[in-house]
């Protein structure tokens, strides 16, 4: 017999040891491998030394000599080399999943702003959709940097959001201009389309040009108002131009008929723009008195004045926030307008 009870085997098929506990037959015995006992035939076992004798023995290979600080070569320095200056942009990278039908969709987009020049700027910033503020941030972006403003869920490309930024240069410069004002709106299927492209381009994010110089500075004509005083125009100086300003109204209501008595010969479109010229003019007063903040009446109707209104103060960066909420006074035929200085 070739196996006697407490010998060490080694199973063939899954190369592991264990013992002979048991001769059952001729052909079978009984082993233990790991603590659990089982019936094996003599083909499927061996001894483990005839295994260890039979296969080639690996070669130890010599570890690699070690190296030294001082033996590592100097490299040549290479010249500080920036970019070459491209203007400033907008970037949205993409971010991909799988849905349940192991399609590759867009989650989100990640915005960026991109400084491709050699200059520092303070900025504002906000992501704007459906006439109210979703983002705002203020901070600096420096020379040939990335800044990463904020995340977008991609189902908001649906609602056209738009972006406006407002850049200063760090330190000024008194050559070019005290600030610059960008805007961007995007329109949805222009955006699903450059998404389509980005894959087939294996492109990784879409950039929206900004502006590609900022502006140098142009001083404001000059104008001699000594003709103007003589002919009885009241001129004032302009650091006490508060004093010859109406006051400032904390409600403001753009009902047509509360503005002028000839609405009713008006058409729709007539009606909208001399609305609209009120609020501007009521808006500019109350910013010069440094207003906190204003209420607009634009009634509920089927929301077209509120919708105009909203998108109009959207673009002024003194507009700090809208808020268009059922009020006591006004129910939800009014909005709130907060004010930033």
């Amino acid at each position: 017999m070739k196996y006697q009870p407490g010998d060490e085997i080694l199973v063939l098929l899954s190369n592991e040891t264990g013992k002979v506990i048991e001769i059952i037959n001729e052909e079978m015995v009984m082993i233990e491998v790991r603590g659990v006992k089982f019936p094996a035939y003599m083909d499927q076992i061996d001894f483990p030394y005839f295994k260890r004798f039979t296969e080639k023995k690996l070669v130890k290979e010599k570890a690699p000599p070690k190296i030294y600080i001082d033996q590592v070569p100097k490299e040549k320095p290479v010249p500080n080399r920036l970019p070459s200056a491209e203007g400033m942009w907008l970037s949205a990278w993409p971010k991909f999943v799988f849905d349940e039908f192991d399609d590759e969709i867009v989650e989100n987009l990640k915005i960026y702003l991109v400084n491709k020049t050699p200059d520092r700027f303070s900025f504002q910033y906000k992501q704007i959709a459906q006439g109210q503020e979703e983002f705002f941030l203020q901070s600096e972006i420096g020379p040939f940097q990335d800044f990463y403003l904020h995340d977008l869920p991609f189902e908001r490309v649906n609602d056209a959001p738009s972006f406006w930024i407002d850049f200063s240069l760090q330190p000024p410069d008194k050559k070019r201009a005290t600030h610059f004002e960008a805007q961007l709106k995007w329109k949805p299927k222009s955006i699903f389309k450059k998404m389509e492209e980005l894959k087939d381009q294996n492109q990784p994010a879409v950039l929206f040009p900004l502006f590609d110089t900022y502006p140098a500075f142009v001083p404001e004509p000059y104008t001699d108002l000594g003709p103007l005083q003589r002919k009885g125009y009241k001129v004032y100086d302009a650091s006490r131009i508060r004093e010859n300003l109406p006051p400032a109204r904390s409600v403001i209501d753009l009902h047509i008929e509360k503005i002028t008595d000839r609405w009713r010969n008006m058409t729709p479109d007539e009606i909208l723009h001399l609305q609209l010229s009120e609020l501007d003019h009521w808006v500019d007063i109350a910013i010069a008195h440094r207003l906190d903040s204003m209420v607009i009446i634009h009634g509920v109707g089927a929301g077209v004045l509120r919708q105009a209104v909203h998108e109009r103060l959207n673009h002024r960066k003194e507009i700090k926030s809208i808020v268009h909420q059922y009020e006591p006074a006004y129910g939800d035929g009014a909005s709130r307008v907060y004010y930033r200085y």
